[in-house]
């Protein structure tokens, strides 16, 4: 009999909603994820131990999460692994789910993501991003079982936690353009369901005027993370959510620690990308004025000085961000463009998109 679909991973519930930490519990006991109630729940620095003490979880143990670092995951995966809990429920921003999906992989138990803040697409991902002596790579983990985004937290999170979840999504649209590059010069296996899911989170987001704190925008933008959380998942790699906008990304972090947040420099990283592309290729100037009138609109940087470094310091993590992914192939490997060059390009961009 020919196979006529294929199994898609997927968390077994998704709860979008004002209220939603409320229903934790339910959750937990309705999906059979946690028939016992020994659950352990990790908690990061900011909203999650007043969420955790609010929880109905009578048989919870909580543990702090102060950081995002290999260390401090595998610590926490010790814990969980000599506890015997039947889940454990991480609740706070990107660090602390990263930290709590690869503790849980340790452990071998179910995680569900309880995310306070919207600032990146690791709510539902296969991957978590820790801090080590290396860098910070992104580790291959099993996806949350179910996602729990209780849109009251999220707005009373800092807005700047909001737009920054708006540029990781967007810049799925820069990855997918990398992806199908590589499948055109490298001929790389290029998944269409993994790219259909990532191209429409970005697309929910991309085009939206309603404020950032309204309950459909915040839902939508929810929504978004977690589907491009979902085509991580399909691909089995990071690849439909990360090019050369991520590459950048990486570079910035490991040359200037401490510059910006995540979603920020991914949607400069987007946007640089596809000027590159315009610029070199004559190809995607429609797009790149998509990306950049959307990262305007929601108050995102655009160019290097809107996040503290000058051209020749972002010229440098361009030079340098190959190196950060080796293998993977993106408009910067495919152009090679000499230190010179970038430092002309990125002069142009500046030029082309400063205010």
């Amino acid at each position: 009999m020919p196979l006529l679909a294929r199994m898609v991973t997927a968390p077994l519930a998704i709860d979008v909603r004002e209220g939603a930490i409320g229903s934790l519990g339910s959750v937990l006991a309705d999906r059979r994820i946690a028939n016992e109630g020994r659950i352990a729940v990790a908690v990061g620095p900011g909203q999650g131990a007043q969420i955790a003490s609010e929880l109905d979880l009578p048989n919870c143990e909580v543990f702090q999460v102060d950081g995002g670092s290999v260390d401090i995951a595998n610590e926490l995966g010790k814990k969980l692994r000599s506890g015997a809990y039947e889940a454990v429920a991480g609740i706070g921003g990107g660090k602390t789910i990263d930290v709590t999906k690869f503790a849980a992989t340790m452990a071998g138990i179910p995680m569900v993501a309880v995310a306070t803040n919207l600032s990146h697409d690791g709510i539902a991902s296969p991957v978590s991003s820790l801090e080590h002596e290396g860098g910070k790579p992104s580790i291959g983990v099993t996806m949350p079982i179910a996602v729990v985004v209780d849109i009251d937290y999220v707005r009373a999170a800092p807005q700047r936690l909001v737009r920054s979840g708006i540029g990781d999504a967007v810049s799925n649209l820069s990855a997918i353009a990398d992806w199908e590059l590589a499948g055109t010069e490298q001929g790389e296996p290029v998944d269409g369901i993994a790219v259909t899911f990532a191209r429409v989170a970005a697309e929910a987001i991309l085009h939206r005027t309603d404020p950032v704190d309204s309950q459909e925008f915040l839902t939508s933008l929810a929504e978004a993370l977690v589907l491009s959380g979902m085509a991580m998942s399909v691909a089995g790699s990071s690849r439909p959510a990360s090019g050369a906008c991520h590459e950048i990304i990486h570079a910035i972090t490991e040359l200037y620690p401490g510059t910006s947040n995540h979603g920020e420099l991914a949607g400069i990283g987007a946007l640089y990308a596809y000027f590159l592309r315009s610029t070199y290729q004559g190809v995607g100037e429609t797009r790149m004025q998509s990306i950049r009138e959307c990262l305007l609109r929601n108050g995102l940087p655009v160019v290097p000085g809107d996040i503290g470094l000058n051209e020749e310091q972002f010229a440098q993590a361009v030079a340098r961000a190959p190196a950060t992914r080796p293998g993977r192939y993106t408009i910067l490997e495919h152009l090679d463009l000499s230190d010179s060059d970038i430092r002309k390009s990125v002069g142009e961009y500046v030029k082309a998109f400063g205010r």
